[in-house]
């Protein structure tokens, strides 16, 4: 018998005694939210590939609305789904649910403030149009919020030569739907790996748009970096974190780490060390003491609307990823995990209340504020009850409208030279322009939780769930840290109403329909939420049921 028939001979014998292995079963419909972000992504870039320049920004607003949209539709059709998909890798249920379809109502008005291409061009309120750093009111040059080459130096004679040719960076509605793609996955993920998979999704799109704004290159480009150092530095720590969990149950999948863990079977130390490396990953990612510090540079350098949508839809997946691991995979460890984020959560509502009240930047000091707010969320999370989880939710979605609102805002006070984001020159704002001055210190009155607002209900609810669990002293340090935010807060209300303006008084720009309905939106849900809120209190006492 020759060698090449013993050799088949035993191939066919060793794949006959094998098992088969098992085919995977993908639930396309259950993934169809995310399903239906990633191909509209992938059809964006497409566009970006062929389509003419000038057809590729009705292109991606149409392309980008109308799949959010249809996204959220697939959300709204899931409701009530209770289930595993892929095997186990994302899990659909109430809290995933209500978390994407937060995302996905954040980010709509996100994209309307990044598609937003004619503030510099539009008339003031004073009657003067500034465009490309020169007051005329006749040049109709649209000078975008992105920088025409990102690969060029600012300020070098290629940017100008792009500038001249009416060069746009369309590709951020891509990188944005990869980015809300992500999101959608975070807090889905029902292993670790998958989870990991999803962070990278999300943050690498990211790294990338922090650093395209026009104005401030520099500054600009600095963020970006920063962010990405420390954004690879805490995802090692997120994936040092996997191992030792994998080393310690013998599986990444939550369920499975929750059940290793109820048995006591492994080295206990294995799991507190992988628990703290994993922490570690998150609350970098929600802007939490003392992983905070890229949070007021990154803010203040990217992109108005960028940081907008990241403040407002990267704190929801992060907070959502989070509640899945403590509630689902370490719910028997809560002894261990509730005083390190007792600390972390105190630290965070104190030092993100104080450092805002000596800000000079409006952006810094929304920076401290969101700061602020995510160890108000902490206090939700580690009520760790129903309670919690119900409550944690609605801040998020409260909290990431207001949020929005508040930057969109921003993007409408200019000179000459851009967005004007020195407080001292919004003294006597409010009086020049009462509209945007009222909305702006409605925005600051939910923030500092005033009744009547999303704010004040969305804190009410995480404290009230914090007692319940037994953190009577977190609340107090709240109720104390509030009441600090309050002061910086009102300061700038003062500021904008009572104070008398400068000769440097920068103008507020008519906003087009794409702003003006980013705002308008923010604006409706932050009063409904604050008067009217049982309707959405109730979806998420619902919703507050983990699969596992």
């Amino acid at each position: 018998m020759s060698a090449r028939t013993y050799w088949v001979g035993r191939s066919d014998t060793f794949l006959a005694q094998s098992p088969a292995l098992p085919t995977p079963d993908i639930e396309y419909g259950q993934l169809s939210p995310m399903l239906i972000v990633f191909g509209v992504a992938v059809a964006a870039v497409l566009v970006e590939a062929f389509l003419p320049r000038r057809a590729r920004y009705t292109s991606h607003l149409v392309l980008s609305l109308g799949g959010l949209a249809a996204a959220f539709v697939a959300v709204v059709l899931l409701a009530g789904t209770r289930s595993s998909a892929v095997m186990g890798a994302v899990i659909i249920d109430g809290p995933t649910l209500f978390l994407q379809g937060t995302i996905l109502l954040v980010s709509i008005p996100a994209i309307l403030l990044i598609a937003e291409r004619g503030l510099d061009r539009m008339r003031m309120s004073a009657g003067v149009a500034v465009s490309a750093g020169r007051s005329t009111a006749d040049d109709d040059v649209v000078a975008d919020a992105f920088a025409p080459q990102a690969a060029a130096l600012p300020g070098s004679a290629a940017e100008r030569e792009a500038e001249e040719a009416g060069a746009a960076q369309t590709e951020v509605f891509p990188l944005t739907l990869l980015a809300i793609g992500g999101m959608l996955l975070f807090p889905a993920a029902g292993d670790l790996l998958t989870m990991f998979v999803a962070l990278e999704v999300l943050s690498l799109p990211l790294y990338l748009l922090c650093g395209l704004a026009r104005r401030r290159r520099l500054l600009s480009q600095e963020a970006a970096l920063k962010y990405f150092l420390l954004g690879a530095f805490s995802s090692a720590f997120f994936l040092y974190g996997v191992a030792l969990l994998y080393g310690y149950a013998g599986t990444v999948r939550l369920a499975g780490i929750a059940d290793a863990v109820a048995d006591r079977s492994g080295n206990e130390g294995l799991a507190l060390i992988g628990t703290g490396l994993l922490a570690v990953g998150l609350l970098f990612k929600v802007g939490a003491v003392p992983f905070h510090s890229w949070i007021p540079d990154v803010y203040q350098g990217a992109p108005t609307s960028i940081t907008a949508f990241m403040a407002a839809a990267t704190k929801v997946a992060a907070f959502g990823a989070m509640l899945r691991i403590f509630y689902v995979a370490l719910p028997d460890l809560r002894d261990d995990w509730r005083p390190m984020l007792w600390v972390v959560a105190i630290l965070t509502m104190v030092v993100g209340a104080v450092l805002a009240v000596t800000q000079t930047d409006v952006k810094r000091m929304l920076a401290y504020s969101s700061i602020t707010h995510a160890g108000f969320i902490l206090t939700g999370l580690i009520a760790a009850n129903d309670a919690g989880l119900s409550s944690t939710m609605f801040y998020l979605l409260a909290y990431g409208f207001s949020t929005l609102g508040a930057f969109a805002v921003v993007t409408l006070v200019r000179d000459a030279d851009g967005e004007v984001t020195e407080m001292s020159r919004w003294a006597g704002l409010g009086r020049r322009s009462p509209l945007i001055g009222v909305v702006f210190a409605m925005f600051l009155l939910a923030f500092a939780g005033i009744p009547l607002t999303s704010g004040f209900v969305g804190k009410f609810a995480v404290f009230q769930a914090a007692i319940e669990g037994d953190a009577t002293p977190l609340v107090l340090v709240g109720v104390v840290s509030s009441a600090i935010a309050a002061f910086f807060y009102v300061r700038v209300i003062v500021l904008m109403f009572f104070s008398e303006p400068g000769d440097d008084a920068p103008s507020v720009v008519i906003p087009s329909v794409l702003t003006t309905a980013a705002v308008t939106v923010s604006v409706v849900v932050t009063i409904v939420l604050g008067i009217l809120p049982q309707t959405a209190l109730d979806i998420a006492e619902q919703a507050a049921v983990f699969v596992r």
